[in-house]
C-alpha cells in the first residue's frame, strides 16, 4: 500500500510547557541531572519500559532506562504508546516526518514505516490525534537528549496501539521481530503503572488491611513486573485478567513480550533478560480519597 507519511509534517511539541519545559537549555538542565542521578550503566539496551507522565512526576524514573541506552550503537528507535484519547483497534503509524522536541527535532525512518505498511496490519495515525495524545510526546524529550552526539545517526518510528488481543499482538510480533533482530534497534515501550483512587475507578487493595495503601500498590505492581521479567506474554495477561491492574501500556508491554518470545524461538542460543531499575509513586496514598499514579522504568538486554 501506499506510504501515508505526509512529506514536510512536522508534529508539534504539543504537550512542551505543561507536561515539560519548553525552554530549551531549561529542559537540558534537568534531563541532564536526573541521568546523571540514575545509577545505571550503559548496557545496550535493546528495549526500555519507560512512563510518560509529566516529567516532574516520573523524569526521575525515566532517566534510568534510557541511560542503559548505548547512542554508539542505536540507528533506529521504534516508539510504542497506548493511545488514550481515541479507539483505535488495533496499531496505527504516525503520519508525520519529523517529531518537534525543544532540544532538536527526530526525523522518523521512512523506509521502515514503508515496510511496516507492506505488512498491511496498520492504519493512519492522524496529525490532530497524535498531537493531542501524549503517551509517544513523553519519550522524545529523553530520546533527544541520549541520542544529542548522535542525532544525525539515528531515526524513530513512531507507533500508537490501540485494541490488540493477546493472539493479535502474536500476530504483529511477526512484523517485529526482524527489528528486534537488528542490533542497532532500540524499542521504547511507553506506559505508566497503577492509576490508584477513585477518579481511576480503581480503589483495589490487597489482602492485608494493616499496610499502607501505598504498599499495597506497590505490591500489585511489583507482581507485574515480575511477570514481565519473565518475559512471559501469557503470565502477564494472566495477571492483568485477575487484578485488572491500569496499566495504561499494558497493549504495548504484551506486543513486547510477544516479540521477545518469537525472538528467543527464532534465535534458540541467545538470552534476553528483563530487569526493572526503578519504580516510583506520583504520592503515597494514606486514604481511600488519596490518589496516585506508579511510575517503573526497565531494561531488556539481549546476550
Amino acid at each position: 500500500r501506499r506510504v501515508a507519511i505526509t512529506a514536510g509534517t512536522r508534529r508539534r511539541a504539543t504537550h512542551a510547557g505543561s507536561w515539560y519545559n519548553s525552554s530549551k537549555n531549561q529542559l537540558d538542565s534537568e534531563l541532564s541531572r536526573w541521568l546523571a542521578a540514575a545509577n545505571t550503566q550503559v548496557c545496550s539496551a535493546r528495549a526500555i519500559i519507560s512512563p510518560h507522565a509529566g516529567l516532574v512526576y516520573c523524569g526521575e524514573t525515566g532517566a534510568h532506562g534510557f541511560k542503559a541506552i548505548n547512542p554508539a550503537t542505536t540507528s533506529r528507535i521504534v516508539v510504542l504508546g497506548p493511545a488514550h484519547k481515541k479507539y483505535l483497534s488495533g496499531c496505527a503509524i504516525s503520519k508525520c516526518d519529523k517529531f518537534e522536541t525543544p532540544l532538536y527535532d527526530l526525523h522518523v525512518d521512512k523506509a521502515t514505516v514503508a515496510q511496516l505498511y507492506a505488512s498491511e496490519m496498520f492504519s493512519d495515525f492522524d496529525v490532530h490525534d497524535d498531537e493531542d495524545e501524549h503517551s509517544l510526546e513523553m519519550q522524545y524529550p529523553y530520546i533527544a537528549k541520549v541520542m544529542e552526539h548522535y542525532k544525525d545517526n539515528f531515526k524513530i518510528v513512531s507507533i500508537i496501539v490501540g485494541d490488540v488481543s493477546l493472539d493479535h499482538a502474536k500476530q504483529y510480533a511477526k512484523v517485529f521481530e526482524p527489528l528486534l533482530s537488528d542490533p542497532g534497534t532500540v524499542f521504547v515501550v511507553s506506559s505508566d503503572f497503577c492509576h490508584w483512587g477513585s477518579r481511576f475507578s480503581y480503589c483495589k487493595l490487597g489482602s492485608d488491611t494493616r499496610q499502607p495503601i501505598w504498599k499495597s500498590i506497590t505490591d500489585l505492581d511489583r507482581e507485574g513486573m515480575d511477570a514481565i521479567e519473565e518475559l512471559s506474554s501469557a503470565n502477564f495477561q494472566t495477571y492483568l485478567s485477575r487484578t485488572q491492574n491500569t496499566i495504561c501500556g499494558r497493549r504495548p508491554i504484551i506486543l513486547l513480550l510477544c516479540t521477545v518470545e518469537l525472538y528467543a524461538e527464532r534465535h534458540p542460543q541467545s538470552a534476553p533478560q528483563f530487569q526493572f531499575l526503578h519504580y516510583s509513586q506520583s504520592g503515597k496514598c494514606e486514604r481511600k480519597s488519596d490518589s496516585s499514579v506508579s511510575y517503573a522504568s526497565g531494561v531488556l538486554t539481549i546476550a
